[in-house]
């Protein structure tokens, strides 16, 4: 056991990571058991979810996180899977985020009108002044 109050810490924070670890690790495998006993496109994209996810805390690396969805794609193909679920809720979720994304950009045109008026007030205040050209550095002739 550690005397450190650091090393104490480091202990006890190494404990939780680990619990967290053994916790994603036991989704991805009862996700992955759950389509080996009912094949279905809910299943599938559940356990592509978990792998994506575990990717996103580190825990395994990009490529075997897609090389294991890959062959569960394959499985679910082979057991007559049909992803036509999935694409219809993937593109619901892109209509909504193009909602979202429209829906800020008529937010920013309405505040810009206010914005524009208080810049053209300045302008008008403030005389019109005429800047003079900026020099040219001169160009150095290189010696032979």
């Amino acid at each position: 056991m550690p005397i450190i109050k650091s090393a104490i810490k480091r202990a006890r924070q190494a404990i939780k990571r680990r619990d967290k670890n053994v916790e994603i690790k036991k989704n991805i495998k009862s996700s992955k058991k759950a389509l080996d006993a009912k094949p279905s496109s809910a299943s599938l994209s559940k356990a592509q979810s978990e792998l994506d996810k575990a990717v996103k805390k580190g825990l395994i690396k990009k490529n075997t996180a897609s090389r294991r969805k890959s062959a569960l794609a394959k499985q679910a193909k082979a057991a007559g899977v049909k992803m036509e679920a999935a694409k219809k809720a993937a593109s619901k979720a892109a209509v909504k985020t193009e909602v979202k994304a429209t829906e800020k950009a008529v937010a920013k045109t309405a505040a810009k009108p206010v914005a524009k008026k208080a810049a053209e007030k300045k302008v008008a205040a403030k005389p019109a002044a005429k800047k003079a050209p900026a020099k040219k550095p001169a160009v150095k002739k290189a010696a032979k």
